[in-house]
Order: structure tokens, then C-alpha cells, then sequence
């Protein structure tokens, strides 16, 4: 008797440490995560020219938030570490650093801008740290093969470029195009798309080429140029703080071209409201996303969460903003990432489950807006809508717009 209760004592000691060792075998870990946090990091421009982004951060922590006061991950908490990088490249390479080797971050999660992004590229993939869903949209955020933990989040420019080069073919075939570009990749990018899209009729449309630096004050004198090279279709691909001097200095002057602006600078509250609305009224640009204040969406399931979240996590956030829009929608899509991750929370893990989305539907993604990548495509948007802004806010207009053939 006394012998068959030491061996069922045994057995059941046995048996807890097997179970125990196999749950423990399930879970897997890279630096930055364990049983009860997911450290993220995250450089920001909360200071600098390009601070009007800076609410895009405070949105992305708001969300973070709340899904820890929901029980996080699995029960893990996400640790979002931000630190301000000025949109300066030296800054940010400083800080990326500092949350690789200091912090110890599981994955970087929205890093802005492509100066920022493309100074930490490379050292990011040496080190295999996920450069997840930058928020930077030159070509080079979207190339598996020469930088396989780097995946972009925004539409590419080469792409967005592209289809506005087509829809002035079709639309304005007489037009004299002035561009204004950042002198960098984001803006090449947009200018060889557009040319791309004219086709073999770039050249001739095409009668100014102006870029600006990030640094310069103002972008008046670059507008001056394009005016008085004779242009009377306006293609503005900017950032928000040029787009908005460049939308009110072309009212200031009296010139009146037709005018088309990049979807990275298209927000009601931090672009067009600091340009003037009167003078931003005719803006075409494209997008993917809802205008969570736009009456047509007020019975909206998702737009109701968005501002349902705005109202407790954010209150002093402008829910207009389409920075906090895409905040919202960036942070709801990594969410998702991590919790497709299970008990697998390793960097390549991270990277494998970013790559393999299927028709992911966001909260405020137009209707016929899916997210679709794989090991070969990291591109997450092949599908924009035409929008033109009517004094008050964006109206949509014309088919979805697909977009998913070469990237470049």
C-alpha cells in the first residue's frame, strides 16, 4: 500500500514537471519580451520641422494603453520606449541605438519619417531588430530582399506617384507640371513616380523641378520658381509643414493651378487648416483610410471605436486629425502582429507573422481596403482612392485604384 502511493506520488510529480518543462519549451523569447512584457521601441520627431508629426506618438502610446488596461498580450504588457529624435538622421541613429543595446527592445514600431528610417536601416537588419511598419514610404522600406527586417507601413511614393501621373493623362492631358519635391528619397521617389505614370509624355509635360531642403524656413521662393516657369498643375510632394506653406503661399501670390498633394500631408487639422482652408480647397490627393468626422461615416462601427478610444485615452487629441487616424491604425495593426505571434514572441517570429498578412481589415480602412503581404511583397497598401477636399473636408471620389503590380 504504502509502496503504490510512492509511486502515484512520483508519477504526479513526474507529470507536473513534465508539463511544466513542455509549457515552458512552447514559449520562445528574444530580448525585449518575457511572460509579462513586450518592450517596443520608438524615436519621434516630438520637437523639430517635423513636429506636427508628433501626435502620431502620442496617439500610438494612447492605444498601448488601452490594450493594457484590456490585459495586454496575453496577458503581456507592451512597453512602448519613445524618445524624441528632432527628424534629425544623427539623432536618431543615437536613440536606435540606445534602444537596441540600453533598452533591449524586442522590435522599433513606427519610426518617422525617411531621413530617420533610412540612418538606421542598415544598422537594424545587421542586427536583425524588426524595423516594423516605418513610417516612411521611399522603396527602400519595401525591399525583402536587400533589407528583410525592414517592413514600411505607409504607401510607397514611387507607387502613389505613379497614379497621379495617370490620373492627370486621363484628366489633364494639356497640363504644365510643376513639382515640388523633398530632396530625398521620400520625394524622388514621388517625382520619378509621377514621371513614370506621364509615361513618354514626362518630359514635355513636365516644365519645373524644384526640391527643398528639410531645414530651409520656407518653401516660398521654390513656389516663386514653379509659378513663373509657367506650370498650371501643382504636384506638392511634401512633408506637413512645406505642404502647408506651400498651399498658402500659392493663394498669397494669386495662382491658381490645379493642385495635388501627397498623402503623407493631407491632414484637416496639422496641413490644411494652418494653410487655410479656403486656400486648400480643391487639394486632390488619394488615401485608404476613413475621415473619422466625415458624416458619412458617423454610423460607422469602426470610426465609433476610434473615437470611442479618442475620447478616454487621448481626450485632448484632435479626433479629426488624420495623424490620429493613422495612428490608431498603424497601433491596432501591430497589435495584431503580436498576438498572431502566440508564445513566439522572437524577433524573427515578429518579422515572419508581419509578412504573412491576409485581408486584414482595419477600423478605418475605406470599404474594398485590405492589408495582403508575404515573404516577397512587404508592401501593405495596393489600394488608394482618388479624394478631392471641398473647403470642410475630403470626398471621395472615382474607383478603388489598384496597385499591385511592380513596386517600382
Amino acid at each position: 500500500m504504502r509502496n503504490g502511493l510512492l509511486r502515484l506520488a512520483i508519477a504526479t510529480v513526474l507529470t507536473i514537471a513534465l508539463s511544466v518543462s513542455a509549457a515552458k519549451a512552447q514559449k520562445k523569447y528574444d530580448p525585449g519580451a518575457s511572460d509579462t512584457e513586450i518592450k517596443v521601441g520608438q524615436t519621434m520627431p516630438f520637437s523639430g520641422p517635423a513636429s506636427a508629426y508628433a501626435s502620431i506618438g502620442k496617439t500610438e502610446a494612447a492605444y498601448f494603453r488601452m490594450i493594457n488596461d484590456q490585459g495586454g498580450i496575453k496577458g503581456r504588457k507592451i512597453n512602448l520606449i519613445q524618445y524624441d529624435d528632432a527628424y534629425s538622421p544623427p539623432k536618431a541613429v543615437e536613440q536606435v541605438r540606445k534602444l537596441v543595446e540600453s533598452d533591449e527592445v524586442l522590435l522599433t514600431f513606427q519610426l518617422v519619417g525617411t531621413p530617420s528610417n533610412a540612418a538606421v536601416q542598415k544598422y537594424l537588419n545587421a542586427k536583425k531588430v524588426p524595423q516594423l511598419f516605418a513610417a516612411a514610404s521611399a522603396l527602400r522600406f519595401t525591399d525583402p530582399k536587400n533589407f528583410p527586417w525592414t517592413l514600411g507601413y505607409d504607401p510607397n511614393n514611387f507607387v502613389e506617384g505613379r497614379i497621379y501621373g495617370q490620373y492627370i493623362l486621363k484628366e489633364h492631358q494639356d497640363a504644365k507640371i510643376g513639382v515640388l519635391y523633398q530632396n530625398d528619397d521620400f520625394g524622388k521617389d514621388y517625382l520619378n513616380g509621377i514621371k513614370a505614370g506621364l509615361g513618354d509624355k514626362a518630359t514635355k509635360m513636365i516644365v519645373a523641378e524644384t526640391a527643398y531642403e528639410v531645414t530651409d524656413p520656407t518653401v516660398d521662393s521654390q513656389v516663386l520658381r514653379i509659378k513663373d516657369a509657367g506650370a498650371d498643375l501643382f504636384f506638392i510632394a511634401a512633408t506637413p509643414k512645406q505642404a502647408a506653406q506651400a498651399i498658402k503661399r500659392t493663394a498669397e501670390i494669386g495662382w491658381h493651378p490645379v493642385q495635388i498633394v501627397s498623402l503623407k500631408a493631407t491632414s484637416v487639422g496639422s496641413v490644411l487648416k494652418p494653410a487655410g482652408l479656403e486656400n486648400a480647397k480643391g487639394l486632390i490627393s488619394t488615401n485608404y483610410g476613413k475621415e473619422a468626422l466625415d458624416p458619412q461615416w458617423k454610423d460607422d462601427p469602426g470610426v465609433k471605436r476610434y473615437l470611442a478610444f479618442m475620447e478616454k485615452y487621448y481626450p485632448d487629441g484632435d479626433k479629426g486629425s488624420n495623424f490620429n487616424a493613422y495612428a490608431y491604425g498603424v497601433a491596432q495593426l501591430l497589435t495584431h502582429v503580436l498576438q498572431q505571434c502566440g508564445d513566439d514572441l522572437t524577433r524573427e517570429n515578429v518579422m515572419k507573422q508581419a509578412a504573412s498578412l491576409k485581408d486584414f481589415i482595419g477600423d478605418l480602412a475605406l470599404p474594398g481596403i485590405t492589408i495582403n503581404t508575404s515573404p516577397t511583397d512587404y508592401r501593405l497598401f495596393k489600394r488608394l482612392q482618388m479624394m478631392r477636399f471641398n473647403g470642410e473636408h475630403w470626398e471621395l471620389f472615382g474607383p478603388i485604384l489598384e496597385v499591385a503590380g511592380p513596386a517600382g
